[in-house]
């Protein structure tokens, strides 16, 4: 009695859920699309013009109005929103999700992929079990875009893994976290909105992230090195309630789709083009930017092996699926 009962009181609220997302025959349907990152970054402007593609395929008939810089909801808090209907399309770096599931955090396993090429060939591989774990949630990925390979922030000169010992570390995922553990340092939690405040109060005085991040966050203004470990590409996923996708009359979801494919492909190209011109930037601001010396990049390739380890007992036999079906690609 008590299981048909809560079946039907879950079937009930579903349905108020369908009946919240869907609109008027020819009415206008509007989205908020919530984001973490400032106008000028290269994953908001990438949304930005899917957003206007969208518009434009479907001749205004589904509308997106994209929030950026975290100004809608906070980072963290984009994909529950999502979940919940409080937005109906969201973007999030998917790793800050890993301890839902360590799927969420396979493009930050260190030096697993380490190229675009390679990361393009890991978000194939692990693609379909992303997929399932957000549908389980009811959710959609749309699309996934990578950041530029990662590398270390500092204030002072890291020759080895243990000149790490002791600083302020900003991290923002388990991978990040358990980097700051491993070499010594004092791991805090920062998102990308609140990095810049956090680097000009002393909160974090060193950080592991992409040049991208280096050059939104104007990390000059308080730190002086970086080191191009290259350690992984990770990325952001653009996803959707699959009750407000699902309202959605059919040639309305084909141009979602398809506009979905297109940001797909120009942000890969985008994110690739920009990794040398925001280097050269955080360079001509003063950064003394520069390859790991031999004994840095051992530290963290023994790092990254330890790393590894810990992310396939985690994911099980899922994740080595993941990771057998990359390695053959």
């Amino acid at each position: 009695m008590t299981t048909r009962r809560t079946f039907a009181i879950t079937a009930l609220f579903a349905g108020f859920g369908a009946l919240a997302f869907a609109a008027p025959a020819g009415a206008q349907t509007k989205w908020n699309l919530p984001t973490a990152y400032p106008m000028d970054n290269l994953h908001t402007e990438n949304i930005v013009q899917f957003a206007k593609d969208v518009e434009q395929a479907t001749g205004g008939k589904l509308a997106i109005t994209v929030h950026a810089n975290a100004t809608l909801f906070k980072a963290t808090d984009i994909k529950r929103a999502v979940q919940t209907g409080q937005a109906q399309i969201g973007e999030v770096l998917l790793s800050i999700h890993e301890n839902e599931d360590p799927i969420f955090g396979v493009d930050v396993v260190p030096f697993l992929a380490t190229s675009f090429q390679d990361s393009k060939k890991l978000w194939d591989a692990s693609r379909p079990a992303v997929e399932k774990k957000l549908a389980s949630q009811g959710l959609m990925a749309l699309y996934a875009v990578p950041w530029p390979p990662q590398g270390i922030y500092a204030k002072k000169d890291l020759n080895t893994v243990e000149d790490m010992k002791g600083l302020k570390w900003r991290s923002y995922n388990v991978g990040t976290a358990r980097i700051g553990e491993l070499v010594g340092a004092q791991s805090v939690t920062i998102q990308a909105a609140e990095l810049p405040q956090a680097l000009a109060t002393g909160v974090v005085n060193s950080f592991m992230s992409s040049g991208a991040t280096g050059y939104d966050s104007k990390v000059w203004e308080s730190l002086d090195h970086f080191y191009d470990t290259q350690a992984w590409l990770p990325k952001n996923v653009v996803f959707v309630n699959k009750a407000a996708f699902e309202a959605l009359d059919k040639p309305t979801q084909d141009a979602v789709l398809k506009a979905a494919a297109a940001a797909q492909e120009r942000g890969w190209k985008l994110s690739e083009e920009k990794t040398k011109w925001y280097l050269d930037q955080l360079a001509a601001k003063g950064m003394k930017v520069q390859a790991p010396s031999p004994a840095l990049a051992e530290g963290f390739k023994k790092i990254g092996e330890q790393l590894t380890s810990d992310w396939v007992k985690k994911a099980g036999e899922n994740g080595q699926a993941v990771i057998d079906a990359y390695k053959k690609m």
